[in-house]
């Protein structure tokens, strides 16, 4: 009969394995023999954190270090679960606690200058990644979460360079071709292979650099997420699409990232290639929807798409998607036909929507049929404006040169820099910004008054 600590040492294999409800029900089964078994509870809390089951963690962590108090590892592992739940205060005091406890806890400094680079005390992320930075120079999150500040401060030669260190980073897709990266060789009579490496809106954001690459005389194949490939395919500078659950097929001479064609190319706030639009949509489709909408719709001064809730996994995502009633304000302008361009997560809170004006929400067949975006992009041709979080609608609207108004956390994402209402990588996007952490309403209050001031 195995020892409750052999059970928990296969349980924790398993974890790491990805089996976490399997673990959960062994780190449980542990606890109902030894309800004080100090590490189960710990690791029912890293259990609990990776199911996203945040309140549960925190309970969990706090049953671990009620009984023994001494333990810096539950006290880290508080403060990450304390971050999910956006108790910043808490965790903040976890952190110091832990550290407090083991002075050279470097996980400890470096999840205390992420709790802090999320809730926009840049100048204290900044001071607890190098406090990490001395405990361990090399470790390849580290260098990439201080990129992730460079860039999002506009410092771009430096943010380039530290970003670049996500490739060492464990949860890095890792592309190995016999062929060599790209590192600025002349492309002229070259074919270059071109790949994403995170999101569809990312892909959406930096797919303008295959003409870049073009216009430098290279042939170039673009490897993407299967669901682009309707939409990217009327994208300038691509000379050959390829889904990437396909392999290539093609012989090509370099290979290179999207996201690092910008650094290769010293991009910065002053040379963005932001010719827009880059992205195409097909006049046919724009007509046959604007024939729809027509129909369907009352006529109207005004007519907004609105989008508000992102990816609800990413790690992130507490602080970047808007609670749709908080854009109730919005449908007291005179004359708005407010259009929900809301897909999957988040639409269920139009059944509580208290505005005073309905939402129309398009047919749920919408991309089914043309392709990810397809329907979304000619319906915007159709549209006076986007209003949006930050998601790939933002992207979308911005690639295809349609007006939109983005709404953005107190500290977003980088690409969207700080302290100005513009954009460098999309010229039709007018950026509105937190003042405090959760302050959505002065968002869309700001947003109520820019189009008050637009031009009927």
């Amino acid at each position: 009969m195995p020892t409750s600590d052999e059970l928990l040492a296969h349980a924790w294999q398993i974890h790491q394995q990805g089996n976490t409800p399997y673990a959960e029900k062994v780190y449980r089964s542990v606890l109902e023999k030894e309800p004080n078994h100090v590490n189960a509870w710990c690791y029912l809390g890293i259990a609990m954190h990776d199911l996203k089951r945040y309140d549960q963690s925190v309970q969990a962590y706090e049953r671990a270090l009620a009984l023994q108090p001494n333990f810096p590892i539950a006290l880290n592992n508080l403060g990450n679960s304390l971050r999910y739940l956006g108790r910043v205060q808490d965790a903040d005091a976890a952190f110091q606690k832990a550290i407090d406890q083991s002075p050279k806890y470097f996980n400890a400094f470096r999840n205390r200058g992420t709790l802090h680079a999320w809730t926009g005390r840049i100048d204290l992320a900044f001071k607890y990644y190098h406090q990490a930075m001395q405990l361990n120079p090399n470790d390849a999150e580290l260098h990439r979460n201080l990129g992730v500040i460079h860039l999002l401060q506009g410092n771009f030669q430096e943010g380039w360079r530290e970003y670049d260190y996500r490739w060492k980073c464990t949860e890095a897709i890792q592309h190995n071709y016999r062929q060599p990266k790209w590192q600025g060789e002349p492309l002229d009579g070259k074919t270059i292979l071109l790949y994403c490496e995170q999101g569809l809106g990312d892909t959406i954001h930096f797919i303008r650099f295959a003409k870049a690459l073009k216009d430098r005389g290279a042939r170039t194949i673009v490897h993407i997420q299967p669901p682009l490939l309707a939409l990217l395919q009327g994208c300038k500078g691509i000379d050959y699409l390829v889904p990437n659950s396909l392999k290539i097929d093609q012989p090509f001479d370099y290979h290179c990232s999207l996201l690092d064609v910008a650094y290769v190319l010293g991009i910065d706030s002053t040379n963005i290639p932001n010719q827009v639009p880059y992205i195409a949509c097909s006049k046919q489709l724009i007509d046959y929807w604007r024939g729809i909408l027509t129909r369907e719709l009352p006529p109207a001064k005004l007519r907004v798409g609105i989008v508000w809730q992102g990816n609800p996994d990413h790690q992130a995502d507490m602080f970047r998607s808007v609670p749709l009633e908080k854009l109730a304000p919005l449908a007291e302008i005179d004359g708005i036909q407010l259009i929900s361009l809301q897909r999957g997560a988040g639409t269920e809170q139009l059944k509580t929507w208290k505005g005073s004006k309905l939402i129309y929400c398009l047919p749920e067949s919408i991309d089914q049929t043309s392709g990810a975006f397809m329907d979304t992009s000619a319906i915007l041709h159709f549209l006076d404006l986007v209003v949006t979080s930050d998601t790939s609608m933002a992207h979308l609207a911005g690639a295809l040169a349609r007006p939109a108004c983005v709404m953005l956390g107190y500290t977003p994402d980088w690409r969207w820099l700080q302290n100005r209402t513009d954009s460098p990588w999309y010229p039709t996007c007018t950026l509105f910004r937190q003042p405090a952490v959760g302050d959505w309403d002065t968002v869309v209050q700001g947003i109520v008054q820019y189009i008050g001031n637009l031009p009927v």
